[in-house]
């Protein structure tokens, strides 16, 4: 049976996030420079509400959210980010690894203390609790650095279910993230894993990213599935069939 994306999200939240307030900690696994956006510095946090398919973290992470990394204040997290873009001078940082949204105290914290140090913040979230709590979005207005990519799973309800295995109703709950971000001035796009997606399936997504604001449609990004070896044995668990896919090596330019 389809799980309750929220209730999954608040469920995961108290296995990784301990305290309250701006002394909220989370749990973090790993902090790294990568290649995505021309360069930028990372946190891994530990904890997704979503139990996608193609999920490119590693069983293990996914699967032990108690026993995987370390709990970090909001202050700690930000001075290794700091050092890391001060190592390596870049000015783009990011949480990535779980869902950053997971511990809303911790996430504004770390967003207050690094906003003005960094050139963007990129928050790169399944927009679940966005959608769900609109004061979220209304919080993350507050920040000027910062970006907001909401990855959407699949193109419709229908596609969310089947590659995330929650409930359908998750896929408008990242809409309504989208247009709460928007309706609150937060800089923001979508992206879009279509590897499992028809074109017309596409082409529908469009045209609802567009009722909600035409900046939506022209700004949306195409993710498309990367085969890492732990991704190709997932995906051979779950019988899912793709149109679209990338060794790791060989990912087009346009999508680093």
């Amino acid at each position: 049976m389809p799980y309750d994306p929220v209730e999954s999200h608040l469920k995961i939240e108290k296995l990784v996030v301990r305290g309250e307030g701006g002394d909220q900690k989370r749990r973090y696994y790993r902090f790294r420079i990568d290649r995505w956006y021309g360069g930028i510095v990372t946190a891994d946090c530990v904890g997704c509400g979503l139990f996608c398919k193609f999920c490119w973290v590693s069983d293990k992470v996914r699967s032990s959210p108690m026993k995987i990394g370390r709990f970090y204040r909001a202050e700690d997290v930000a001075e290794r980010l700091r050092s890391l873009m001060m190592k390596r001078r870049l000015w783009r940082a990011r949480v990535s690894g779980g869902e950053p949204t997971i511990g809303k105290d911790h996430l504004l914290s770390l967003l207050k203390i690094l906003d003005g140090f960094v050139g963007e913040f990129i928050l790169e979230t399944n927009g679940i609790l966005i959608g769900w709590d609109e004061d979220y979005a209304k919080k993350l207005a507050s920040y000027k650095s910062l970006h907001v990519r909401v990855s959407l799973k699949g193109c419709n309800e229908k596609e969310f279910e089947l590659l995330t295995g929650a409930d359908q109703r998750g896929f408008k709950l990242q809409l309504q993230a989208l247009k709460n971000l928007i309706d609150y001035g937060v800089s923001c796009h979508p992206s879009v894993m279509t590897s499992f997606s028809p074109k017309s399936s596409f082409i529908n997504l469009l045209e609802r990213l567009k009722q909600i604001d035409p900046i939506l449609e022209e700004e949306v990004e195409v993710e498309e599935l990367i085969l890492y070896p732990h991704v190709v044995k997932r995906l051979k668990k779950y019988g899912l069939k793709y149109f679209v896919a990338h060794p790791p090596d060989r990912i087009p330019p346009e999508q680093i």
